[in-house]
């Protein structure tokens, strides 16, 4: 018997037919195990990793071939979301930063990079699927004519 309710969901791509990739930096399994589903869910391929430390050294590596960036703030390692995000602007200024925390929204203000989402812990998929697209459209306007 077939399952026909695992239907594949449509791939979102860029301009030149790449499908874009969003990084994401999350400590707790199943809550990153979450967050692929919804990513993946929404038509993005990912790159989920386990600390800022891990995703700062992707970025580094080629920072363009992600969309966006959805990290925790607090992990363990040297690095956390504050700074994974300041990294990602550094290298791409207009990159797309959503952050996630069940503690740290008070610090939104002074820590984050300007033009990015805080979602508070709990929130639902459709706050983060609406966060990412438009940031990403966001993005792509601002970037128009550059």
């Amino acid at each position: 018997m077939v399952d026909d309710s695992a239907e594949k969901s449509p791939k979102i791509v860029s301009g030149d037919g790449r499908q874009l990739l969003v990084l994401i930096a999350e400590d707790e399994f199943l809550i990153k195990a979450d967050l692929e589903d919804v990513v993946r869910d929404a038509g993005f391929e990912h790159l989920a990793l386990s600390n800022a430390d891990e995703a700062i050294l992707a970025l580094e590596e080629d920072s363009a071939r992600f969309c966006a960036v959805i990290t925790d703030i607090r992990m363990p390692g040297e690095a956390n979301g504050w700074d994974l995000a300041r990294r990602a602007r550094e290298l791409q200024p207009v990159m797309p930063v959503i952050y996630m925390t069940g503690d740290s929204a008070q610090d939104w203000a002074a820590q984050g990079v300007p033009n990015s989402v805080l979602l508070q812990k709990p929130f639902v998929h459709a706050q983060l699927v609406t966060a990412l697209t438009t940031l990403l459209n966001d993005a792509a306007t601002s970037s128009i004519g550059q």
